[in-house]
């Protein structure tokens, strides 16, 4: 089972280049991998059966299945369990999907848009959906059940230039992941109470009768799984999905609204059947809603002009059906289940791929302007009116037969539907609202082979280009089959037979056949014969009656206004609440900062200090009086680099504090972290002008410093009553042994972030990462590169040339004069790039002081990384260090000098970096480890002597790059992206006064 689903999915990952060497005719080789599937479970079937029948009636059987660990604290496997109910829908997913793909490569043509996307999608929705229905674990459940629905709206989607396929895909993606939330809650809430996740036990438990497994506790989340089964087998309120869903492609439309997708909820209900359909709202939602489906789907069924809705509103109505015998819960009607569940999955994906060879050679499917293709297209007729007959219900197909065996289950006694309405009781309701819905269904079924082959008066003969046999093989295919399973129904009868028998034993069992005899349930289908081929012949008047009924409730409509109400209140909240202004949003953030915690404190028991030390020793004074100061004079400063500076004393004094408590790797952290951000924000500045307009009336200063204190005296008030709340040691007193004994370091900071907590560092840097591809997505248009001219293109001192502040004429002329001999002369190079500066801007003491400290800054950094683990450093501050080196190369040299010292872009350093930590993390899983577990080497170099190599450097390398990468990140937006596009938008002057200089100059 595992194989089968990993093999389609690995079949999708590579779809798209097989696609390219092969064109559509790569859907063949899709085709055969879950053809191969349905082989595999073919030879599995006497297992299963045998498992099956050896278990006791009414208990859960043994079949084969796998179980692989996965997350053992929240109690979730890989767990796939093949029963009988699975063989059969892996049958229908398996084989069906084989036809599907096998179709799509003579529906595609080889230029047709994304065919390789789509070729992949749809061989992961086969994936998806059979593991749906092997796994045995709720959780796992869930998750193919959501992966089915993020491929639908792919595949929905696929004209993704038509905005009805866009808002269609939408529509089936919001309606079906409600639905799929809300079963969420209620698969968390069985598996709590049950004791596990595991289905199997939680199934058998409920047969038995477990005390736990009773109870309304347990009636809420059936409820809540309802909603899920119910939202994607497009039960009324939530049918409206999936007409719009016909927006697909039609083999989109054969598969997943015919035999897969929607028969999820029908596979979800009927697994839970045996164990949960006494439940108090099993039958009373189920019923009632499927019967409403039943007749919602076949009246609008009978309203449309496309032959496509046709199918699509029969196979809501169809679902409805389906969910009523599937809801019931006795022996015969778990078999009736069965058998229509595959009558309903092989004629209605006929129909569909017959609509979509009418659509390809035809080029409509509109009943008014479709005429004559039963004479132009035999083939296709034959096929169509035979999947038709067996929508209908009539002999000798196996739709007749499967309708036959929901007769009798109904008919026959104990239906197990309890109660009265009218004083006439459920069973005969149901029996009687199953009869007229089944009169709507030939009544449809009628109309489609009307609609799309009759010749109808005034209408001209459509052109129809002939049907290869590739083309129609698949829905013969399937027509052949319910064909064929009408002469040998105990084919079906013994894969159902296992699941039924859960249900307990019958006194008087059915059996599926093509006759029974004359019985009252072919009384019934006489009775659905007559009166839909009364119905049909009567449209015309129907019509008009249908006219005169307007839709007292429309969903669709419901469904549009809701999602309006929406977009307008969203539209209204942004609007008041994202004013644009950064004091109101920090204004927000401290108020709830402090509010939070503050109303904690007061509802809620805290301890009260008795007693405070204002500081330890005379420099913690002195530190933190100079960081009042800065944070005072940062509030008064008027010019913003002055504020910048002032806010940076407060970080500085910070590192301080650190280091006069011991704590040199934060120091040090810290140091480098503040420095980058001063740096940043220097550069920011450039863009924004010198001084800060600040126009506030002064009670709102009031206000904000009201708000700025009572946020600093929370935050203290926290700390302290933390302090004095602690009861137990401190974890920290344990941390120096577990670092040397779990982490093999000795600086416990940094073992803590790449052992102990590595989960917490590895999402850190991801965010990083992700963070950064935002911003450059924003920032840079032609990607991460420098995008200008190459630094031997570049004209001597042109780069930020700033002559025009030089007013003298003779001052001009000579300064230019020295400047070019400076910037000319390849004895001066000590930089790489310093030439390309404009000479006024150049430092010669700065150009010599960046030759010194480059290099060593950068083996400072690597010294760092490596020393990290023992000594303080590490992958963080190396990275920051080694940022720090190409800033000062940046100020520098400009643009151009940072160019020419890293060859190699941000991005590739960051997905560099990722990628390495991402390794360090599965590679002990290779070695039979579990992931982030470290080793230590100890080894002996000649003159260096004994070391010790800890494995989660590598780890610790990754974060290196990722650091590295996304601070050259900041010096490239903040400053070489400004800078030229501030020399894009330059004025160009011309200097005729100067010999030589006679060409424009931008600044």
């Amino acid at each position: 089972m595992l194989v089968v689903t990993v093999g389609l999915f690995a079949a999708a990952f590579a779809a798209p280049l097989i696609f390219r060497r092969l064109g559509r005719s790569t859907f063949y080789v899709l085709a055969a991998v879950p053809a191969a599937g349905l082989a595999w479970l073919l030879l599995q079937l006497p297992a299963v059966l045998a498992a099956d029948q050896a278990a006791p009636a009414g208990a859960a059987a043994a079949p084969p299945g796998l179980t692989v660990p996965w997350i053992p604290a929240l109690d979730v496997e890989l767990a796939f369990r093949l029963d009988a109910l699975s063989a059969v829908l892996g049958i229908l997913v398996l084989g069906v999907g084989a036809l599907v793909l096998f179709y799509c490569a003579r529906y595609f043509k080889n230029d047709d848009p994304n065919i390789g996307p789509f070729g992949a999608q749809l061989t992961a929705f086969a994936a998806s959906m059979f593991g749906l229905v092997t796994a045995d674990d709720l959780i796992l459940l869930f998750i193919f059940w959501e992966l089915t629905t993020v491929l639908s709206y792919l595949l929905i989607g696929y004209a993704r230039t038509r905005i009805y396929a866009r808002r269609s895909a939408l529509q089936a993606l919001i309606v079906t992941t409600f639905g799929g939330l809300t079963m969420l809650l209620g698969l968390v809430l069985l598996g709590q109470v049950a004791g596990t996740y595991r289905l199997s036990e939680i199934l058998a438990s409920a047969a038995a009768g477990t005390p736990e497994l009773i109870g309304t506790t347990v009636d809420i989340a059936i409820l809540l799984i309802l909603v899920g089964a119910v939202s994607k087998s497009a039960l009324v309120p939530f049918h409206f999905w999936l007409p719009g869903a016909m927006a697909a492609p039609t083999p989109v439309s054969a598969y997943l609204h015919a035999a897969a997708m929607v028969k999820a909820g029908v596979y979800l209900i009927a697994r839970l059947a045996p164990g949960f359909s006494t439940t108090a709202f099993w039958h009373p939602t189920l019923i009632t809603l499927g019967l409403v489906t039943l007749f919602v789907g076949g009246w609008r069924a009978l309203r449309q002009h496309d032959i496509k809705l046709i199918l699509a509103y029969g196979t809501v109505s169809q679902l409805g059906f389906l969910i009523v015998v599937a809801s019931i819960g006795t022996p015969d009607a778990a078999l009736a289940a069965i058998a229509l569940l595959m009558a309903h999955a092989l004629f209605k994906a006929a129909l569909f791929l017959g609509v979509g060879i009418i659509d390809h050679q035809a080029g409509t499917r509109d009943v008014r302007k479709l005429s004559g293709l039963a004479r132009s297209a035999p083939k296709l007729f034959a096929v169509c009116f035979l999947g038709a007959a067996s929508m209908a219900g009539l002999p000798p197909l196996y739709g007749f037969v499967a309708k036959e065996a929901v007769f009798e289950s109904l008919l026959g006694g104990g239906t197990g539907l309890e109660g009265t309405f009218l004083g006439i009781g459920t069973a005969v309701w149901v029996v009687v609202a199953i009869v007229a819905g089944s009169v709507l269904t030939f009544a449809y079924s009628a109309r489609f082979v009307w609609g799309a082959f009759a010749t109808k008066p005034g209408v001209a003969a459509t052109e129809f280009r002939p049907v290869p046999w590739m083309f129609i093989a698949a829905p013969a295919v399937l027509t052949l089959g319910t064909i064929v399973l009408a002469w040998i129904p105990g084919v079906v009868e013994t894969l159902a037979a296992p699941y039924a028998a859960l249900f307990g034993v019958s006194a008087e069992p059915i059996h599926l056949a093509l006759w029974h005899g004359l019985t009252p349930a072919l009384g019934l289908s006489a009775v659905v014969v007559l009166v839909g081929t009364a119905m049909f012949a009567a449209r015309g008047a129907v019509a008009r009656a249908q006219d005169k009924v307007y839709p007292l409730i429309d969903l669709q409509k419901l469904y549009r206004y809701t999602i309006g109400g929406l977009d307008n209140l969203a539209v209204w909240v942004t609007g008041r609440t994202q004013s644009g202004s950064l004091q109101h949003y920090l204004m927000v953030i401290l108020i709830v900062g402090a509010a939070t915690p503050a109303a904690a404190a007061i509802f809620m028991e805290q301890p009260v200090p008795l007693s405070a030390l204002a500081f330890e020793s005379p420099a913690q004074l002195v530190i933190g009086l100079c960081m009042i100061a800065g944070a005072l004079l940062a509030v008064r400063a008027n010019k913003r680099f002055l504020a910048v500076l002032m806010v940076a004393v407060t970080g500085y004094g910070m590192a301080t504090i650190f280091a006069l408590h011991g704590a040199p790797d934060l120091a040090l952290t810290q140091l480098l972290v503040e420095t980058i951000v001063l740096v940043a924000m220097v550069l920011a500045l450039r863009s924004l002008p010198a001084r800060l307009w600040v126009s506030n009336q002064t009670d709102k200063k009031w206000l904000r410093a009201a708000i700025g204190i009572g946020f600093a005296a929370v935050m203290v008030a926290i700390a302290v009553a933390a302090q004095a709340g602690r009861i137990a040691d401190p974890i920290s007193l344990s941390l120096p042994k577990m670092a040397y004994e779990i982490g093999n370091g000795h600086n416990i900071v940094n073992v803590i972030l790449v052992d102990i907590r590595a989960w917490d560092t590895f999402g850190e840097i991801t965010v990083l990462v992700a963070a950064a591809t935002g911003v450059a997505s924003l920032i840079y248009v032609r990607g991460r590169g420098d995008g200008g001219r190459a630094l031997a293109d570049v004209e001597p001192g042109s780069v930020d040339r700033g002559s025009e502040h030089i007013h003298s004429p003779s001052r001009k002329t000579a300064a230019l004069a020295i400047a070019r001999y400076f910037a000319e002369s390849a004895r001066e190079a000590w930089i790489v790039a310093g030439r390309t500066l404009a000479p006024e801007r150049r430092s010669i003491i700065f150009e010599v002081v960046t030759r010194l400290l480059f290099h060593s800054l950068l083996l400072i950094s690597v010294y760092l990384l490596l020393a990290g683990h023992n000594l303080p450093g590490g992958g963080f501050a190396g990275g920051l260090l080694a940022g720090l080196a190409f800033v000062i190369r940046y100020l520098a040299g400009g643009r151009y000098e940072l160019a020419e010292a890293t060859p190699i872009s941000p991005g590739t350093l960051l997905g560099l970096g990722l990628g390495i930590a991402a390794t360090s993390v599965v590679a002990p899983v290779a070695f039979g480890g579990e992931l982030f577990q470290s080793a230590a080497f100890e080894f002996t170099l000649p003159i260096f002597g004994d070391h010790k190599f800890v494995t989660s450097t590598v780890f610790d390398v990754g974060v290196y790059l990722v650091v590295l990468g996304l601070a050259l990140d900041v010096i490239r937006s903040l400053g070489s992206e400004i800078d030229e596009r501030s020399e894009g938008r330059g004025i160009t002057e011309r200097h005729d006064d100067v010999p030589g200089t006679n060409q424009g100059v931008s600044r």
